[in-house]
């Protein structure tokens, strides 16, 4: 039998400290952390019924022994369905997922068609971890879908093919510096087009704003008794306000994401060309380049996962009016902004 909701204890969101840079960070790294992808549906059963004993005071306090489950869950269910996030689209995977598709938009002498079929997948991709990561407040629907899919792919392609016909033409530049230009054109389509596919997936919820709830350390905030890990409690409304900030900085999460893997991995790469060691072992270059990509993929995601929180606090008094008259002794509120 189900204990009373309000017999409910709330469970921590992390281990670490959310509201600091360094705590964000160490937080992100364990949910991308690919080890989590080996769990199974039993391994997934398991750590609910050990965090359902935590909620319902089974437990007296959070252990090693809970924290390794809790991070199973967080990083393989979707915090706002508590369905399960098909596996390649998870965060845990996105390293690998994303690494393929990388080595490919930054290998060196890209013609057209290569330029167009790299950009294609990796906005497709994009689109794929978007949707499954997103605020699940709205619903998105197929045609919007495609839509926002084809925009943002026309958008990188156009970038893409526009800079890479544009830097050869720039004569006044020395060929050094034009071919550094080169390597970071595909950083400028990916960046613009990174932005633009969040905003394009994510238009529903500007339009209709997002759940906002009472900030958990309200006492009023307790956990009802679903072995999932959605957040259930009862929404105080949507606000635009708040999707207008969710959206924007997941937007600026994913340029920063790109920006060590895109940008600083081809100048790092164009200068260990230049070394001796390369230039008498051509042969090691491309696995050189590759390990350069798949390191810098792991390092830089947690940084820039870490940069915004996921569950973000402000002030009610940035919401729209109606939620300040609806609940004038609330401070402060707060919401999923998504990955």
């Amino acid at each position: 039998m189900s204990m009373p909701t309000q017999n409910l204890r709330e469970l921590p969101l992390s281990q670490y400290n959310l509201s600091t840079y360094l705590g964000r960070v160490r937080h992100a790294a364990e949910l991308t952390d690919p080890r989590t992808l080996f769990a199974s549906k039993s391994d997934i059963k398991s750590a609910k019924e050990l965090i359902a004993s935590y909620k319902q005071n089974v437990v007296p306090e959070m252990t090693p022994e809970l924290w390794q489950p809790k991070r199973m869950l967080d990083s393989t269910l979707h915090p706002d369905t508590g369905e399960t996030i098909f596996f390649p689209f998870r965060m845990s995977c996105y390293v690998f997922s994303n690494f393929i598709v990388t080595v490919g938009m930054l290998a060196p002498g890209l013609g057209a068609s290569g330029t167009l079929f790299w950009q294609i997948t990796n906005q497709t991709l994009n689109v794929a971890i978007n949707f499954s990561n997103a605020n699940k407040s709205n619903s998105i629907s197929r045609r919007d879908l495609m839509k926002s899919y084809l925009l943002a792919a026309s958008a990188s392609c156009s970038v893409a093919l526009g800079l890479r016909s544009l830097v050869p033409r720039l004569k006044s530049l020395s060929p050094n510096t034009r071919t550094i230009l080169s390597r970071l054109v595909p950083f400028s389509a990916v960046a613009s087009a990174s932005a633009l596919n969040v905003l394009l997936m994510r238009y529903g919820e500007i339009r209709d704003g997002i759940d906002v709830f009472l900030a958990r350390s309200a006492p009023q905030d307790n956990l009802t008794p679903s072995d999932e890990q959605s957040d259930a409690r009862e929404t105080l409304g949507k606000s635009r306000k708040a999707a207008v900030i969710a959206v924007g900085k997941t937007a600026i999460s994913r340029v920063m994401n790109c920006t060590p893997i895109m940008a600083m991995t081809p100048l790092i790469y164009y200068r260990l060309q230049k070394t001796k060691f390369l230039r008498a072992q051509p042969s090691f270059a491309w696995p050189v380049n590759l390990a350069l990509i798949y390191f810098t993929s792991i390092i830089s995601l947690p940084f820039s996962l870490g940069v915004f929180p996921q569950r973000q606090s402000i002030s009610i008094d940035r919401l729209e009016e109606r939620f300040r008259e609806a609940h004038p002794y609330t401070k402060t509120v707060e919401f999923n902004r998504g990955i």
